[in-house]
């Protein structure tokens, strides 16, 4: 399940990433909402599918309290997943 935490983590990162940078600034500069409903619902989905994964493998890895909410915390700010890949499931 590791694993699978772990694309999941990686996809979520990117289409936040994706969500943030790109088809926000094009909502609000050009007008054009299509990017925003192409990448908002599979966002979501990943986001949560990265919440219930994560409260899911936190006992497998032995991860304390802490290192759990660190986990859930990075899913809310930019490239934060990527730090938690390198960090904690890359072994």
């Amino acid at each position: 399940m590791k694993n699978t935490f772990r694309a999941i983590s990686i996809l979520e990162g990117l289409s936040y990433i994706l969500l943030l940078f790109i088809a926000v600034p094009v909502k609000y500069i050009g007008g054009d909402e299509s990017y925003v409903k192409l990448l908002g619902m599979p966002h979501g989905l990943l986001f949560v599918a990265y919440i219930v994964l994560a409260y899911l493998i936190k006992d497998d890895l032995k991860w304390e309290s802490k290192t759990f909410w660190t986990v859930l915390v990075a899913s809310v700010i930019p490239f934060g997943t990527f730090y938690i890949d390198k960090k904690y499931l890359r072994a």
